[in-house]
């Protein structure tokens, strides 16, 4: 592996991560007031689950964004396995702004519907540039589809 391949990884990490930051703000705005005083489902997790898991999330699709990205962002397949990644990760930041900023569990909902579609086109598009990328976000999608069920209960049982 080159030194080329580790900045990648590194930079696509970072980027990732800052993400997750930026979500985690607008969470923090929320978790201790708002949040609490919403009625949640039997199979809502404990509050302190979610940094843990986003954060192994976020280092897993900066691992596979780095690795697609290694193969040349001259090449189309990368460009457009790129530009999905990025646009999915959009929706994810807007989700948390959404959702915990905004305090709108329904424009959440959709925004999360989305992000699972763009997610599925993206793991789609990894896989045809690498295959390990493709699978290393694969729980990434099994937390969005589990997230966008309990986005869905929570929003049904606070109308």
């Amino acid at each position: 592996m080159t030194s080329k391949f580790f900045i990648r990884v590194s930079l696509a990490l970072g980027i990732c991560l800052f993400i997750g930051f930026l979500g985690s703000l607008a969470t923090q705005t929320s978790i201790g007031g708002w949040y609490l005083q919403l009625n949640k489902p039997s199979f809502n997790p404990p509050n302190w689950i979610f940094g843990p898991v986003w954060t192994v999330l976020y280092i897993l699709m900066g691992i596979a964004a780095g690795i697609v990205w290694n193969k040349g962002f001259y090449h189309k397949w990368v460009q457009i396995a790129l530009y999905h990644f990025g646009f999915q990760l959009l929706l994810n930041a807007s989700w948390s702004l959404l959702f915990f900023g905004l305090m709108e569990p329904f424009w959440a909902l959709l925004d999360i519907i989305a992000l699972f579609i763009v997610l599925l086109l993206t793991i789609k598009w990894f896989k045809i540039v690498n295959k390990t990328a493709a699978y290393l976000l694969i729980p990434y999608a099994i937390w969005v589809a589990f997230a966008a069920v309990l986005n869905f209960e929570i929003w049904r049982l606070n109308l």
